[in-house]
């Protein structure tokens, strides 16, 4: 029985979601594609009809896990002032909820590691969607000049992923809260910081 396009289409997008979420759960080598497969009602057979390899659906499932992330970090940007939109992010994306499920949340700590030891090609592909990520969190960040803002959005980003991975790492415990609570002190500090102003910029603004 031939399919159409569209259905075609669907399926692959099915498959897509559910490995971002196994993806993120489980590792990069936590599931195999038999199990992705028959997790989205599908034979392994069919497999290549979807992907030249399990690779190519290992970078098509994390990119689509970023954007998802990005999508929720423009949503989440939307409700609030633009000096508030950082804070805002830091504040949801270093919570409990996010700790808690991996499946649904960020893939830089969930994966980061593990990509980190995969191919140029994977290596490259998770690399334009940080630098995509730290772009947008750029825009997050108006009282700054662009240079000075990216710079700071880097420091942020690296703060709040590295801080929900050692809170995963802790586990729900005492000790992972109080990893949340310093990390997100530390990100919010930051995301408050006002520019600094030169003896050359002040006479300029007298």
């Amino acid at each position: 029985m031939r399919y159409s396009r569209e259905h075609k289409q669907e399926t692959h997008d099915r498959i897509v979601k559910k490995a971002s979420v196994r993806l993120r759960e489980k590792g990069a080598h936590g599931i195999g594609v038999a199990d992705l497969m028959n997790e989205a009602g599908l034979t392994h057979g069919g497999f290549y009809a979807h992907f030249d390899s399990r690779e190519a659906l290992v970078i098509e499932a994390f990119g689509y896990a970023m954007d998802r992330a990005m999508e929720h970090w423009r949503k989440q940007s939307d409700q609030v002032a633009p000096e508030k939109q950082l804070a805002q992010i830091v504040e949801t994306y270093l919570s409990a909820l996010h700790r808690d499920n991996p499946g649904h949340g960020c893939s830089i700590p969930a994966l980061g590691a593990e990509i980190a030891r995969e191919s140029p090609k994977t290596r490259k592909a998770f690399a334009g969607k940080l630098d995509e990520m730290v772009e947008m969190m750029t825009d997050f960040i108006p009282n700054l000049p662009r240079k000075a803002a990216r710079k700071q959005a880097i420091a942020t980003l690296a703060t709040m992923a590295g801080t929900m991975l050692l809170a995963r790492i802790a586990g729900s415990s005492e000790l992972s809260d109080e990893v949340l609570k310093a990390g997100k002190d530390s990100a919010l500090e930051g995301a408050k910081r006002e520019p600094k102003v030169t003896a050359a910029k002040k006479a300029k603004q007298n």
